[in-house]
């Protein structure tokens, strides 16, 4: 079976969708885009998909390798077995959230995963924010259990390009809800702009990629509430459209605070959460969401209406 790149062939549907979706904001929802954001986002996927290229070889070698100790074989026509697609798609689904909540929640990872939530702007073309520095996080080796499995590698792509090609149309303000069945099981527009808000009820919240079930059975759910509005981006905004400083910032922050630290706290500056700091002069978002929990529970017995007493 030759190598096939689903994502290459939906780029002409992506563009579609985000001409789409400048039509709609331009007549219902102007601050949607942003012209400055906008080429930045574009130019985030430009050179993702350049240092994907290069990278990817080496990735597709090293899965080649390790494909050698699999446990199970599906036999030299693997593509053929069609239960194998299904069950390596919702497998690799269940690699992609912990992933990607390892990026939130390891500062290394965290490094190249920023990048995606940078913008404060949330709309398609924000779907193609994309790192250029994921190949640094080794953050492949998540894939590895599934080659050994024994999963094809390219079989294994091919469910992780479909998987992206999902999640770029959950990036839109255009879509409130859909049917209660879907919003139950799979992740939708309502849940991942969840996941892009910087409101402390939203922090870390609903990593999911193409099933939402796995937030819901790991404790990491959170619904889209109306009580508030959604602030998009990071807890420390970015404030500037550069391109370099946007892609590199995370890294320049973890090296400088690495090499300002006491020697026996380096190693956390690394390892530990974003936001963790020795002298606790930062906040994790634990710690942000901890606080918005303590200040709610104590305006709720003030707003809380007494019951009338009965008559004696």
């Amino acid at each position: 079976m030759p190598d096939f790149d689903p994502t290459t062939f939906a780029i002409p549907l992506f563009v579609a969708l985000v001409l789409a979706e400048m039509l709609w904001a331009w007549k219902t929802s102007p601050h949607a885009y942003e012209p400055r954001d906008t080429l930045t986002s574009l130019a985030f996927g430009l050179g993702s998909t350049v240092a994907g290229a290069l990278a990817g070889g080496a990735f597709l070698a090293l899965f080649m390798w390790a494909y050698q100790f699999r446990i199970f074989d599906f036999g030299p026509q693997w593509w053929t077995v069609w239960w194998a697609w299904p069950l390596c798609f919702v497998l690799d689904d269940l690699k992609y959230y912990w992933v990607h909540r390892f990026g939130h929640r390891v500062r290394w990872f965290w490094a190249s995963h920023v990048n995606h939530h940078s913008s404060q702007h949330y709309n398609l073309s924000t779907a193609l924010r994309q790192t250029w520095t994921g190949f640094l996080t080794l953050g492949f080796v998540f894939a590895l259990p599934l080659v050994l499995l024994g999963f094809h590698p390219v079989m294994i792509a091919i469910c992780a390009g479909f998987n992206l090609i999902y999640q770029f149309w959950i990036h839109t303000e255009a879509i409130r809800k859909m049917p209660r069945w879907f919003e139950a099981a799979m992740n939708t527009p309502s849940h991942h702009r969840v996941h892009h808000a910087t409101n402390p009820r939203y922090l870390d919240r609903n990593y999911a990629g193409v099933f939402i079930v796995w937030d819901r059975l790991f404790g990491t759910f959170e619904p889209e509430s109306d009580e508030e509005r959604i602030r998009y981006g990071i807890v420390r905004q970015l404030g500037t459209f550069n391109l370099i400083w946007s892609v590199f910032h995370e890294w320049v922050g973890i090296v400088q605070d690495m090499w300002r630290a006491p020697w026996r706290h380096k190693l956390s500056y690394l390892l530990r959460e974003p936001g963790w700091s020795h002298d606790g002069s930062r906040e994790t978002s634990a710690i942000i969401r901890a606080r918005w929990e303590e200040r709610r529970q104590q305006v709720a017995p003030e707003n809380a209406i007494a019951e009338p007493r009965e008559a004696a």
